[in-house]
């Protein structure tokens, strides 16, 4: 069996820090990410399962399946275990963190990935090339890009799927009226404290955050791929502010 690293426990905004700066994706981030991520994102394991057979069912052979954010790589090992040993498919992750690129190669090295992948170095304000692709993952990713950015992101994604192919778009996102939003946002809250994250990790993280994730409305991240052309766009999964979308081309 190939080793299993321990991932730290996130304590990044455990403790008063002096000022709020921007929240980063470097070397203290892509240690605890795992962590963050299982208590932070609610239903977290069971939506990576259902993005996990959503890809088996639209990775085509002879095709690749990009994972845009791919972070410390997880997408990439609970998609293996679910897709047929037998499917021709290559893997390319990108991400704007090396820190968190080099995390999820000594992840594929050490959970046994056999799958041809590679991983590669991306600004995605800066645009970027998709080719040959029966799947893209956008797997709380968007939220991060500049919404200046997010038409012509989304622009070449689209161009560089395959007919019949599928866009995966895990967001956090505004509630459909500031009541809602406010409700949302206060069961979220209560869903950290249950993980374990104190107030002072939640306010600080949340001034963290303020200028780098910029939420839209699940109805705003429709119209965003209605107009850059999928003819299905579909919500598969959906908790108060966190939801999943498949889009078909």
């Amino acid at each position: 069996m190939p080793a299993r690293r321990t991932t730290p426990r996130d304590e990044i905004f455990a403790a008063p820090k002096p000022r709020a700066a921007d929240f980063e994706f470097g070397r203290e981030t892509a240690e605890v990410f795992d962590d963050m991520l299982a208590r932070s994102v609610p239903l977290y394991a069971e939506t990576q399962r259902m993005v996990g057979e959503l890809v088996a069912d639209f990775a085509a052979d002879d095709s690749n399946v990009y994972d845009l954010g791919c972070s410390t790589c997880t997408t990439f090992l609970d998609i293996d275990r679910v897709l047929p040993r037998e499917r021709r498919v290559r893997f390319v992750g990108l991400d704007s963190s090396p820190e968190m690129l080099q995390r999820g190669r000594e992840k594929l090295e050490s959970g046994g990935f056999a799958r041809p992948y590679e991983l590669q170095l991306c600004d995605f304000n800066e645009g970027l090339r998709i080719e040959n692709a029966s799947v893209v993952l956008l797997v709380l990713t968007l939220q991060f890009v500049r919404p200046l950015h997010r038409d012509a992101l989304l622009k070449s994604i689209y161009e560089g799927l395959n007919e019949n192919g599928c866009l995966i778009l895990v967001e956090k996102v505004l509630g459909e009226s500031s009541t809602l939003n406010r409700l949302y946002i206060k069961y979220y809250y209560d869903f950290k404290r249950r993980n374990g994250y104190s107030d002072l990790d939640i306010s600080q993280k949340r001034e963290a955050l303020e200028n780098v994730l910029i939420p839209y409305r699940l109805e705003e991240n429709f119209q965003l791929l209605k107009r850059t052309g999928f003819r299905t766009v579909d919500v598969f999964s959906k908790w108060f502010n966190f939801s999943g979308v498949v889009a078909v081309k």
